[in-house]
């Protein structure tokens, strides 16, 4: 898990400038479907969608929007829209390996617009399950380190079930399994600490080192990656560290 935090900072960053280009809002819908898909449709019983909602109201989706998506992901849907989850496996320059997940209506539209954002950019799409073992699906929750002590979080987080936590940039990571993301996500709710992402994603188990070159073109890819309508989640296994972030951040 180490240099998730890092990523947080320059997702977060991503985030904010989405917002201003109106991006959000689309995704935001999408990001709706996927956690309704994975905690129900009852946002009293899942923190999740409670924070994506709450979100999704200060980004300016309209009620109608949301009440659409959480309709489609629980089948209740009356627009005629199907949507599905796809999850596409690559290899991007310096060998890493990704993990693209993805919302859509029409699969048919979204795998060549995927295949051509990575081979433009030096990678290739790789056959099911020739990068999938290389990731494991964890609860994922970032909270900003002004926002809590370190020792409070990690008194809470880890008697609710929370595997490891992480400081790094601006954020907190908390890490849970699947089972447990739940729980820890209420503790910390319960608490009043206040959560800037949760989400379930599929981290590396193990990561590679990338020199500064190789690492900005797999950046410049996710992030192109990120900015296709249809794309929920980007996963890598490269190691993000504090300088290589450092050197990002440069431009």
């Amino acid at each position: 898990m180490s240099g998730h935090s890092h990523w947080a900072t320059i997702k977060h960053k991503k985030a904010a400038s989405d917002a201003k280009k109106g991006n959000i809002i689309s995704k935001m819908i999408k990001q709706i479907f996927i956690v309704v898909r994975e905690g129900g449709p009852d946002a009293s019983s899942n923190p999740s969608l409670r924070l994506l909602l709450q979100k999704a109201r200060q980004a300016g989706v309209s009620k109608d929007n949301m009440d659409r998506a959480i309709a489609r992901a629980s089948g209740q849907g009356t627009d005629g829209i199907q949507m599905e989850e796809v999850v596409y496996e690559a290899y991007a320059p310096g060998g890493t390996a990704i993990m693209v997940s993805c919302v859509t209506d029409n699969k048919n539209r979204t795998t060549p617009e995927v295949r051509s954002i990575i081979e433009k950019r030096g990678g290739k799409l790789a056959n099911s399950g020739s990068v999938a073992w290389m990731f494991k699906r964890k609860g994922i929750i970032t909270v900003k380190i002004a926002d809590v002590a370190e020792d409070k979080l990690m008194e809470l987080a880890l008697d609710a079930g929370a595997e490891d936590i992480e400081t790094g940039g601006d954020f907190y990571t908390v890490t849970a399994a699947p089972e447990d993301f739940s729980k820890v996500q209420a503790a910390l709710e319960k608490a009043g600490i206040k959560t800037e992402s949760a989400e379930i994603s599929q981290e590396a188990e193990n990561r590679i080192q990338l020199d500064i070159n190789a690492a900005r073109k797999v950046v410049a890819l996710m992030q192109e990656l990120d900015d296709q309508e249809d794309v929920n989640n980007v996963s890598t296994n490269f190691e993000m560290t504090a300088a290589l972030a450092a050197e990002l951040a440069k431009g």
